[in-house]
């Protein structure tokens, strides 16, 4: 039986392989030994020595063999020194690499400070230094030195660029370089040398725009996080080039009534539905689901321009009025596109349901469709519900009211599977022709877009399921079970609502949905759906698949949506080649690199994400500027030691109360119940809560708002007057008494 430090350097040294399969095999464990090892594990893990993710066991603070880094300085010799780009949630220090020297030559470009790369890393041998060396596999696109700014003319008749990240000195621009920028502009600038004396000189390259307006704010997020947004002229021309699919090698499914259902304002179809009761006897009741989705791969090759810049932007980003493609338009609102009437070259699945809304069979088709319609979700809605309009009157008994039926099949299905449900309505910003914010509104949720989200997820499922068969490498969409941390700090959370979570034995969906079940219609429905949402790990893309928890599945991967993710480009070359459907799939060199594009393509939609909410959060900022003073309804959105995060329903907006300025008691942070409460009084504020708060600052460059609370403190279930106070704890309310009057506290 292996003893502890057995087990240790066995995981350290096998940070790819220590599952609890392939360590029972690596010392010849069976039967009731696994059933020890088992335990042990868990010991271990209570007691902090291991953690588990994506059903991998490792040391904390440890890294994966493959790891995005972010290069933050150089060592004492010169060598250049990474972080991880993605902290991870436990606590504890963050490993630091030592990238090695590139090779004179080599493939990859050299690495330098302020650099994001992809590295495959491994432990150091040294004692001393970092804990791990790297090689550099691939370096993001490089920090150009183009900055970006607010161009302001001073009363002194000079022009100064004001820097809209912290990092960024002010500089000065004279005015021939100002090229037609006014007070206010938000502009691109290019530095210029500096000079012995005074600010750095610049020059404008381009004026983007009034800095309220929404194309200048996404700007500004484009920028901070270094998305790619200009296509190089080498990626245009290829896709100018590109010439329309033929029918050679496909099958004729231009006379299948396949429509496409989108948001009103969408400029590419990627995906087209059709469904009609199946024929086959020994089915009753069972349906037929056709999903096709746009033929990327037929246009964009392996190690083109166009292939290596989609690999380095990985996906699409959305901002409320732009959005920055992953493909140019040529390819993703053109040849692509399922427009209406237009023959295109697809890759469809078609599938069989049981009346149950259980998958029965499946197969994919390289084909060429042409959609018989391009609709809305409203308007296909509004027709099966009986408001049919001149498209889609002749469409609903022959096409419409066929897919709700199979839909009504699919969420059988659905429900018997119990994926889990949380109810967090999401908001959109309208916006005026000017580019500022009209309103903020919550979309109503349609059976038309659950429907479509069913039929997408199944045909994902369905890719998984025939690659698997096939044995074919692919990228998995994969999303972990909560960790134990995670599990421990709900399970504690819950029981201050008297709510009980099952210790032991593996979470599933549905207990966490009879808990939602539990809340609803009650004062706690909003705060255990978001506590619930926070438990959850963060889904993402891996060649090891571990199944996807949310959604209950054991096996999923991106298929329906090649236009704007380069996952899904991956499995549809994949299928390609497993299924013989042409030339252009899946190469053996590429399969080598899925670990590597798993993690790129990870970080990319992570910083997608991070770019999006902050331009929502700008552009919320600035119009909210002119309202210092005001009050408004509130949600408790976040609790910490400084203060609380609260949330504006009306906007989908968020602000900081400091905990300074919540008044006159001492606060203490409960996190086990998520809310700050006051030492002497057992009042305070909860995760959750209702409140009404005032504004007292903006800053819209930054995104950001401080408000007061103006709602008194509440009595919270369990509270008690008396808290445990430590040395730490006495020391600084001693130093408080110290402090002036009217000086808040803070823990």
């Amino acid at each position: 039986m292996p003893s502890r430090e057995e087990l240790l350097a066995f995981i350290t040294e096998n940070p790819d392989r220590a599952g609890k399969r392939e360590i029972s095999k690596a010392f010849g464990l069976k039967g009731g030994d696994r059933i020890w090892l088992k335990d042990l594990l868990r010991e271990m893990q209570d007691e902090g020595l291991l953690k588990q993710k994506r059903r991998r066991l490792s040391r904390p603070g440890t890294l994966p063999r493959m790891v995005v880094l972010d290069i933050f300085s150089r060592d004492a010799e010169g060598g250049l020194l990474a972080r991880p780009a993605e902290a991870e949630d436990e606590d504890g220090p963050v490993p630091i690499v030592s990238i090695r020297a590139q090779k004179s030559g080599g493939r990859t470009p050299p690495a330098g400070v302020g650099d994001r790369v992809l590295a495959r890393v491994f432990p150091s041998e040294e004692e001393a230094g970092p804990a791990y060396t790297g090689r550099v596999m691939k370096v993001f696109e490089k920090r150009r030195r183009v900055v970006l700014g607010v161009f302001r003319e001073m009363r002194d008749g000079t022009f100064r660029i004001e820097p809209v990240e912290r990092r960024q000195p002010e500089l000065t621009v004279d005015q021939e370089f100002r090229k037609d920028a006014k007070n206010g502009d938000l502009v691109e600038v290019e530095p210029l040398s500096q000079g012995r004396y005074g600010l750095p000189r610049a020059k404008v390259l381009e004026v983007v725009g009034s800095l309220t307006s929404e194309k200048a704010v996404s700007m500004i997020a484009i920028h901070a996080h270094e998305i790619p947004h200009v296509f190089p002229e080498s990626v245009l021309k290829e896709a100018e080039a590109a010439k329309p699919a033929t029918l050679e090698g496909r099958e004729d499914w231009r006379k299948l009534p396949l429509v496409t259902i989108d948001p009103p304002d969408a400029k590419d179809h990627d995906d087209a539905v059709h469904a009609e009761p199946d024929q086959d006897e020994k089915n009753p009741g069972g349906v037929v689901v056709t999903v096709a989705i746009a033929d990327v791969a037929c246009y964009v090759r392996p190690d083109t321009a166009l292939d290596r810049e989609a690999l380095n932007r990985g996906n699409s980003v959305y901002f409320p009025d732009r959005v920055v493609p992953m493909l140019p338009e040529r390819i993703s609102n053109d040849l692509c596109s399922l427009r209406e009437g237009e023959a295109r070259p697809a890759l469809a699945v078609r599938m069989r349901f049981s009346s149950d809304g259980r998958k029965i069979g499946h197969s994919f088709h390289r084909v060429m469709m042409r959609s018989a319609a391009r609709l809305s979700y409203e308007q296909a809605q509004a027709a099966v519900d009986g408001r049919p309009d001149d498209k889609t009157g002749p469409l609903l008994e022959t096409v419409l009211r066929p897919l709700w039926n199979a839909y009504s099949v699919l969420k059988r299905g659905r429900e018997a599977r119990e994926p889990l449900e949380l109810d967090l309505p999401e908001r959109k910003i309208v916006l005026k022709s000017d580019g500022t914010v009209d309103r903020v509104v919550v979309p109503p949720r349609l059976d038309a877009h659950k429907l479509i989200e069913e039929f997408m997820i199944q045909a994902n499922v369905a890719a998984a399921e025939t690659l698997e068969a096939a044995r074919q490498p692919l990228v998995y969409r994969v999303h972990d079970a909560p960790s134990l941390a995670k599990q421990e700090s709900l399970r504690e959370f819950l029981a201050s609502l008297e709510i009980s979570l099952a210790h032991g034995a593996a979470l599933r969906p549905s207990q966490f949905n009879q808990i939602l079940s539990r809340v609803e219609g009650t004062e706690q429905e909003q705060l255990v759906n978001e506590v619930v949402l926070r438990s959850q790990s963060q889904a993402i893309y891996a060649r090891e698949n571990i199944g996807h928890f949310g959604l209950n599945l054991r096996r999923y991967a991106h298929f329906t949506s090649p236009i704007r993710r380069y996952a899904d480009l991956i499995v549809h070359r994949a299928l390609i080649t497993a299924r013989k459907l042409g030339p252009d799939g899946l190469r053996e060199q590429d399969e080598e690199r899925l670990e590597e594009i798993s993690a790129l393509i990870s970080a990319t939609e992570r910083r997608a994400m991070a770019a999006e909410r902050e331009t929502v959060d700008r552009l919320i900022a600035e119009h909210l500027a002119g309202r210092v003073n005001e009050e408004f309804s509130a949600r408790i959105s976040g609790v910490t030691k400084a203060g609380l995060f609260v949330l504006l329903p009306q906007y989908g907006a968020d602000g900081f109360i400091p905990i300074s300025s919540l008044g006159d008691d001492y606060y203490i942070f409960d996190e086990a119940r998520h809310a700050l409460v006051g030492q002497r009084s057992g009042s305070g504020y909860q995760l959750g809560d209702s409140v009404d708060v005032r504004l007292v600052e903006v800053a819209p460059l930054a995104g950001t708002m401080r408000f007061e609370m103006v709602s008194e403190p509440v009595r919270l279930p369990g509270s008690s007057r008396s808290f445990h106070k430590t040395k730490r704890g006495l020391a600084r309310k001693q130093k408080r008494t110290n402090r002036p009057a009217g000086r808040g506290r803070r823990r």
